[in-house]
């Protein structure tokens, strides 16, 4: 990424206050799209999460929460003084946002107490009864 990269992806993301999702949630789904679609590829440098919220009007913690979803999402990585990089995306985008959402139920499922059977058992019964 160029050092203007974080002008340039302020410029193509959109953070609408009032429009009934959450901010990081907008800010996440945005980025998680410039992943899946190769607009930022393996190894990009994020902005820094002050600098970012800057740049969108935000508060540092929504860019902060959006950064830590996306590391759940298995798209960066957080690497301290260096930044938050992107990780994943290449390859097949529906495949991509599948192992997101498997990465954000596993997460819920964990902070909620859930073993690893009950998880499956739930998944398994869900894909039988949408057949």
């Amino acid at each position: 990424m160029s050092a203007d990269a974080g002008s340039d992806l302020a410029r193509r993301v959109v953070v609408e206050p009032g429009n009934g999702t959450p901010p990081y949630e907008q800010l996440r789904a945005q980025l998680a799209e410039l992943v899946h679609t190769g607009e930022l590829v393996e190894g990009d440098r994020l902005p820094t999460v002050r600098g970012f919220a800057e740049q969108l009007g935000v508060a540092p913690g929504t860019v902060a929460r959006a950064y830590t979803e996306l590391e759940t999402d298995g798209l960066v990585e957080g690497r301290g003084r260096a930044g938050t990089v992107v990780t994943g995306g290449s390859g097949d985008p529906a495949r991509a946002r599948l192992r997101a959402a498997a990465n954000r139920l596993v997460t819920a499922a964990r902070e909620d107490g859930l073993d690893d059977d009950t998880v499956l058992a739930v998944v398994h019964a869900a894909l039988t009864d949408t057949r």
